[in-house]
């Protein structure tokens, strides 16, 4: 009998729907920095598969199939905070072609007024030389109100003596980060994730741990200023580009 007789329209959109879960969840453990989980649970799964399915051999099948039943709690518990950003990011969607598409491809800027890149570029500049310390988050696709919570409502427009009078050594708002929203300055003083990849060098302190841990938790772009050595940085798409030239920043942002 020929195989491709008994394989449909519905066998190939399920193959395609299964690949481009697949995809997503290497996506985001890569960006995650948990690949090797992902990839050691597939392997598992892989296993299980040919052990108990194709060759039938029971008894490893069974035990294999008891730590899959269990392994899918602890896995809902270990990466409870990747399952919630696939599904903030599936609700921050407003349609659904929009959400499918950008699976396969970096996120284009929608022609949101970029009035807010110099002010920003300008004020690190400005921070990077004073040796103060500084933690920006910008909004892209996903909402960050929960994060804008955590701080002070400002809603003010951005401009660049704001921003450094915010991160000001005496200012009460300055060991927090600030959230840019639209063409907004939405909060000061707000609490971020703090990542816990054991990648990172030492020396870097909470700032840029909590600017990767936003990054690895959102689509958010965060720029950091260091206290101690004036580095620009910015994390996205949990990764940290560090030791930036104000050339560089502004490049990063505009691309992003």
């Amino acid at each position: 009998m020929n195989i491709f007789a008994l394989f449909g329209i519905k066998d190939l959109i399920d193959v395609l729907l299964v690949a481009t879960l697949l995809y997503y969840v290497y996506r985001t453990m890569k960006d995650t920095g948990t690949l090797s989980v992902f990839i050691g649970v597939l392997a598992f799964v892989i296993a299980w598969v040919v052990m108990y399915k194709i060759f039938e051999m029971r008894l490893i099948g069974t035990i294999m199939d008891k730590f899959i039943d269990i392994g899918l709690f602890i896995l809902v518990i270990l990466f409870q905070d990747q399952i919630k950003r696939f599904l903030t990011e599936l609700g921050s969607s407003h349609k659904g072609w929009r959400f499918v598409s950008n699976l396969f491809k970096h996120r284009a800027d929608d022609g949101a007024n970029k009035r807010w890149i110099m002010p920003v570029v300008y004020a690190c500049m400005s921070m990077s030389k004073s040796k103060t310390g500084a933690l920006i988050v910008v909004e892209r696709q996903m909402p960050l109100d929960d994060y804008e919570r955590t701080g002070d409502v400002i809603d003010a427009n951005i401009n660049t003596r704001l921003i450094e009078n915010i991160f000001f050594k005496n200012s009460p708002l300055h060991d927090g980060a600030l959230i840019i929203a639209g063409d907004k300055v939405k909060s000061a003083g707000c609490i971020l994730p703090v990542s816990h990849d054991t990648s990172l060098p030492r020396y870097l302190g909470l700032r840029h741990r909590s600017a990767l841990g936003i990054a690895q938790a959102t689509d958010a772009v965060a720029v950091v200023v260091s206290e101690e050595t004036g580095n620009i940085s910015y994390a996205y798409k949990g990764e940290l580009h560090q030791k930036l030239t104000s050339t560089d920043l502004e490049h990063a942002l505009s691309n992003l």
